[in-house]
C-alpha cells in the first residue's frame, strides 16, 4: 500500500465566479470612460450603474459559494477605484466641467480640480475602508461609500441626458455637487450598509410582495428615481449623525 505525502504546497490560481463578476464590473467602468470620450454620456451613465450590479453581486457570490480570497478582495478594490473614482469624474469632467475652460483659465482649472477632489476622496475613501474594515461597525460605512457617490453623478447625467439638458448649463451646480461628494466620501459622517439584512433566510410572503411596487417605481422613470433615491442616501448620513450627536449631548446633559 502506497501512501501519499502531503507536501503542504496550495493550489495555485484564483476563483473564477467571484472575480467574473468582478472583470465584468471593470470592464463597464472602462466603458463608461470611453463613451464619455465619445461623447455618449447616457451611455457612460448606465456602464456605471451596471458595474454597481456587478460590485454587489462579485462579494456575495464569493461568500455564498465558499469561493473568498485575498486576490479576489485585492482585486475587487482595484476595480471598485476605476468604476467609482475614476470613471464617475472623467464622464461629469466630459459632460459639463471640460467647457469651463472657456470661460477663462481660473474656472478651467476649478473644473478639472473639482473633477480631482472627487477622484482623490474615492481613492482615500478606498483605503480606509480596507485599513478599517475589522474593526468598524458593519452596520455603517464612515463616509459615504463610493458606489453611492458615483451612482449621484451618474444618476444626474444620465436624467440630464434623457432630458435633452446639455451639461454646459449646469457647470455651476454639477462642479459644487462633484466636490461636496469628494468630501463626503472622506467624512466621518455615517451612512447605513444595510449588510444587516439577511438575504438568505426565509421571510414572510408579504414582504415579497412589498419589493413589487419597488421595481414599478424605479422602471417608471430610472434615470429620476435612481438619480433621487442615491441623492437622499447622501442627505441621510449628515442628518443621521448630527441627529446622533444632538442626542448624546442631550443625553450628558441630563447625566
Amino acid at each position: 500500500m502506497t501512501v501519499e505525502k502531503n507536501t503542504g504546497k496550495r493550489r495555485k490560481g484564483i476563483y473564477l465566479l467571484p472575480n467574473l463578476f468582478t472583470t465584468a464590473g471593470l470592464f463597464s467602468g472602462f466603458y463608461a470612460i470611453v463613451s464619455a470620450m465619445s461623447g455618449n454620456f447616457e451611455n457612460a451613465a448606465v456602464a456605471i450603474f451596471i458595474a454597481m450590479i456587478m460590485d454587489g453581486l462579485d462579494g456575495r457570490v464569493a461568500r455564498l459559494t465558499n469561493t473568498e480570497s485575498e486576490f479576489g478582495v485585492q482585486y475587487d478594490s482595484l476595480s471598485d477605484m476605476v468604476c467609482f473614482g475614476l470613471a464617475p469624474s472623467l464622464v461629469i469632467y466630459e459632460w459639463a466641467l471640460r467647457d469651463m475652460l472657456g470661460d477663462g483659465w481660473i474656472w478651467g482649472k476649478m473644473g478639472w480640480l473639482a473633477a480631482f477632489i472627487y477622484t482623490a476622496g474615492a481613492a482615500l475613501r478606498l483605503a480606509r475602508f480596507n485599513t478599517q474594515v475589522a474593526v468598524v461597525d458593519k452596520r455603517f460605512f464612515q463616509g459615504l461609500p463610493s458606489p453611492a457617490a458615483a451612482a449621484v453623478l451618474a444618476g444626474l447625467v444620465w436624467m440630464c441626458s434623457d432630458l435633452g439638458i446639455k451639461g454646459q448649463t449646469l457647470q455651476l451646480p454639477v462642479l459644487i455637487l462633484t466636490t461636496l461628494v469628494g468630501i463626503l466620501m472622506v467624512s466621518n459622517f455615517r451612512y447605513y450598509s444595510f449588510k444587516d439584512v439577511d438575504f438568505k433566510n426565509r421571510v414572510s410572503f408579504m414582504k415579497i410582495l412589498l419589493v413589487i411596487p419597488l421595481f414599478v417605481f424605479t422602471s417608471i422613470d430610472p434615470p429620476k428615481v435612481l438619480f433621487i433615491v442615491f441623492l437622499i442616501y447622501i442627505l441621510s448620513g449628515p442628518v443621521y449623525t448630527l441627529s446622533l450627536l444632538r442626542r448624546k449631548r442631550k443625553e450628558r446633559l441630563e447625566e
